[in-house]
């Protein structure tokens, strides 16, 4: 286990590279006509954003001397990575499509992993200037104005000293309200959602892009989440964190177990996650 002082530094680090990955996200994504897009082995869409806020990432945790296991990095055969004790969990730009779209839906999320379990979270919504950060056992919380640069110096005392905790008071609401992928959705989905209208009558759906769905669960906008189509490890880590420090869960659908991580493959199984 990583001792106090270590533990407040690669927070500081995680959020700052979060924060420079956003920076050249956002001028891509403001001032591009071309996001040089192209597709994926697995037919996933790629931009010229994701390949630069990966570098940036690549480049700014460098200094941590902990390996990097990102979704737009090297591939890395189970065998090399598989004893890591510690190691980052890195999707530079979660919610490509959204960005494609030009719906601003979309995150850089960074997890540090322990022993395969995510013990400190980053989640940064820059075109919202919102921070989401999760220490395990230590809370989670949201920082407002935090505006992509690409020279950021937060410290462990200002990160802190700016943050509301989660779940917000201000969230409160009437209705059950059910997240859904605004891209990803199947016959399974909507099967499920029927299900819930026996205990909840009244349901409002919220579509929304990439792991800001773990965020809204946090925060207490939304009340369910359910996916039914393919995620990989790099999307849930740090959301997970963060709404489990937040009072919430996250269990894989329908055997409601546990979602892991650096698995072999490193797929996800279908999951619910509820405030």
């Amino acid at each position: 286990m990583i001792d106090d002082n270590i533990r407040k530094y690669l927070l500081t680090e995680q959020l700052n590279a979060a924060v420079r990955a956003g920076a050249e996200i956002m001028k891509i994504y403001k001032q591009s006509d071309d996001y040089d897009i192209t597709l994926k082995s697995d037919h996933t869409p790629i931009t010229i954003a994701d390949r630069l806020a990966h570098n940036s990432i690549k480049e700014s945790l460098g200094a941590t001397r902990i390996p990097i296991l990102s979704e737009e990095g090297r591939s890395m055969l189970y065998e090399e990575r598989c004893n890591w004790e510690l190691f980052w969990l890195v999707d530079p730009l979660d919610g490509t499509v959204e960005f494609i779209k030009g719906n601003n839906e979309f995150t850089v999320n960074i997890a540090l992993m322990e022993n395969n379990i995510c013990i400190s979270a980053i989640v940064y919504v820059p075109y919202h200037h919102k921070m989401y950060i999760a220490e395990r056992g230590h809370g989670a919380w949201v920082m407002y104005d935090v505006a992509p640069d690409a020279d950021p110096a937060y410290t462990y005392e200002e990160i802190h000293a700016n943050s509301e905790q989660l779940p917000l008071k201000s969230a409160e609401h009437d209705k059950f309200r059910v997240a859904v992928s605004r891209s990803h959705q199947t016959p399974e989905t909507h099967a499920h959602i029927e299900t819930l209208y026996a205990e909840h009558p009244e349901i409002e759906i919220i579509e929304q892009g990439s792991s800001y769905k773990f965020c809204l669960l946090a925060e207490g906008t939304v009340d369910y989440y359910v996916r039914t189509t393919a995620t990989s490890e790099w999307d849930t880590a740090a959301g997970e964190l963060i709404l489990a420090e937040a009072g919430g869960t996250t269990h894989a659908y329908p055997t409601g177990e546990q979602l892991t991580y650096n698995k072999e493959v490193l797929d996800n199984p279908w999951f619910i996650a509820r405030r």
